[in-house]
């Protein structure tokens, strides 16, 4: 199952987590602070270790987390946990984030989502900003055992597949199906254009290919319309009409009404089904498809950069300057 691919932890995360809540249905570390990544300034010493937590109950949870780390939150912790967790459910991604924070020695930075919100971007893509980070490699540091929330995530990775192999050609190999898989939630991103190294997906995949093989290799195994030539590293996929119409059907929900949303003039109002059938036989069917990922993730990373501007600590001198970059330019 891929889940179990997922499924890596360490002492020195564990002992992290040990300075928060212990009420956690998932934590993950992500980024180049666990993951190794190509490119000049990779694998410095010093490199922020970028976290999530998924909680069951937010206001619970951050009312205990004010007790234990009240100095980890912004201006907001006068207002207490209720107007916190209505600023993180309310606002942007659904992800309330606290920034360089000083941990067992090591900067951290670590985003809390509410369990709901989570597996209901990770079926349907709400907005793609945890479920994208999750359909690239993390180390899992606690997984409860909620089945629904697990089930959500293997449907989030088989949902990645989906969609990158509607913008893949009939043959590829398995670095630029898992670029593609890394750049989904990349798509539309603002911070490409405002000064992000651009060959940031290239950098997370090339060092990580074994990390993705053992995320996505079952499931591409699995899937009926996909040849896999594991010896060979290649892949060859269903691009008839018929082939891709049952692809685009499996899409999630809020890229599928992207999408239909593209492909409908103004008063026409088919339904969904109707515009991807139609979909189906367009030679620009993986552009389209493109286009739909773009307006969701453009969407979703300005307005959660927007909110982290009131979730950052900006009130106190030199560190103002330093989280307002950070907001920005983070991934």
């Amino acid at each position: 199952m891929a889940l179990q691919a997922l499924h890596s932890s360490g002492v020195a995360f564990r002992k992290i987590l040990s300075h928060f809540p212990e009420e956690l249905s998932l934590a993950f570390a992500y980024g180049s602070g666990v993951f190794r990544q190509a490119g000049p300034s990779a694998n410095q010493k010093d490199t922020m270790l970028d976290f999530v937590f998924t909680v069951d109950d937010p206001v619970e949870w951050h009312s205990k987390n004010l007790k234990k780390n009240w100095s980890h939150y912004s201006f907001l912790k006068i207002l207490g946990p209720r107007i916190i967790t209505l600023v993180q459910n309310n606002y942007g991604a659904g992800v309330y984030y606290n920034t360089l924070i000083m941990c067992d020695g090591r900067l951290i930075k670590y985003g809390v989502i509410s369990t709901s919100t989570l597996i209901e971007d990770l079926l349907n893509w709400n907005n793609l900003y945890i479920a994208g980070r999750l359909q690239k490699p993390v180390k899992i540091v606690a997984l409860n055992e909620n089945v629904t929330l697990r089930s959500a995530l293997d449907k989030n990775l088989k949902s990645a597949v989906t969609a990158a192999i509607l913008m893949l050609p009939e043959s590829f190999s398995e670095e630029e199906l898992f670029t593609e898989i890394a750049g989904l939630s990349y798509s539309g991103d603002f911070r490409m254009v405002l000064g992000e190294d651009k060959k940031k997906v290239l950098n997370i995949v090339k060092p990580n290919v074994e990390h993705f093989r053992e995320l996505y290799g079952s499931i591409l195994q699995e899937n009926p319309q996909v040849v896999y030539k594991t010896q060979q590293g290649q892949l060859e996929i269903d691009k008839s009409p018929e082939g891709q119409f049952t692809q685009l059907m499996t899409l999630p929900k809020t890229l599928q009404q992207q999408i239909s949303h593209i492909m409908d003039p103004p008063g026409k109002n088919r339904d969904v089904e109707e515009t991807l059938l139609q979909l189906a036989h367009d030679p620009d069917c993986g552009e389209v498809v493109r286009l739909g990922l773009s307006a969701i993730v453009r969407l979703s990373s300005m307005s959660q950069s927007t909110k982290g501007i009131f979730t950052a600590d900006f009130l106190i001198g030199e560190k103002w300057y330093h989280n307002w970059g950070f907001i920005y330019i983070s991934w």
